[in-house]
């Protein structure tokens, strides 16, 4: 498929793709958006990969939405428009998802990283939700996401006062996995990507459910759906694998079944 926002590409198992518009700092806009969830749907439905990396570049992963494209819009057009609901498209998404993160991750671009299942962020990361400081808060998981992630107090900061988050403050607060050299965030996503393609993939898929459901039920409800999922797996021939593997003292051969 052509893509005129973001460029896709394999390495081995792990799909990689890449925002596409420099000339504004990434920003998202309809047909960004669009084309990074088809991206996303087609990596997932391609058995040849295990693993998603989402980036943008050094100086911005994404700046934000495209103020540009909602300015003049009223509320029955943002209604009715799907601007907002496709990033529930990401969360959908199977497999995997780190996003790579380096320079400006503000408005949509926090709220796209805060989608992925992990994120890997540069020194030079920047984090923020600035909607206030243009009149409205953040409306694509904002602060629900990153509430459950860095806690209330930050989260208030950040919504109400346009507090932005280094990348050190965003792993002391819990939002970034891991922290690198800005030459080296990209290979440090892929790498842990490739890890995790090299997991048995019917595990990776349900324990990625269980998490986060961790976040979307009652406790009670939640250890029901992990336990479920548990004894699910018992019905797998990579579980069998696993095992014996494990008893062998060997390295098991995953096929997915």
């Amino acid at each position: 498929m052509s893509y005129t926002s973001i460029l896709t590409e394999t390495r081995g198992r792990v799909g990689l793709i890449t925002l596409n518009r420099p000339q504004a700092m990434n920003a998202l806009n309809g047909t960004l958006l669009g084309e990074l969830v088809a991206a996303l749907a087609a990596f997932d439905a391609d058995p040849a990969i295990s693993a998603i990396v989402i980036t943008g570049s050094e100086r911005a992963f994404a700046a934000g939405a495209d103020i540009k494209e909602m300015a003049e819009s009223t509320a029955v057009e943002m209604l009715a428009g799907s601007f907002v609901e496709q990033f529930d498209g990401i969360r959908k998404i199977k497999k995997p998802v780190i996003a790579a993160v380096s320079g400006y991750a503000l408005g949509g671009g926090c709220e796209l990283a805060m989608s992925c299942d992990m994120i890997v962020a540069s020194e030079m990361a920047k984090f923020g939700q600035p909607e206030v400081t243009i009149g409205v808060i953040p409306g694509a998981g904002g602060t629900q996401r990153l509430a459950r992630a860095v806690g209330k107090a930050i989260a208030m900061e950040m919504v109400l006062n346009n507090r932005m988050l280094s990348a050190a403050e965003a792993a002391q607060f819990g939002l970034v996995n891991h922290v690198v050299p800005v030459e080296r965030y990209l290979d440090e996503a892929l790498a842990l990507a490739a890890e995790l393609a090299g997991r048995a993939p019917l595990a990776v898929r349900l324990g990625k459910e269980a998490v986060n459901k961790a976040f979307e039920l009652p406790l009670a409800e939640g250890l029901e759906a992990e336990r479920r999922a548990f004894y699910m797996l018992f019905a797998t021939e990579d579980q069998k694998e696993g095992m014996k593997a494990f008893v062998e003292k060997r390295k098991p051969d995953w096929i997915g079944k």
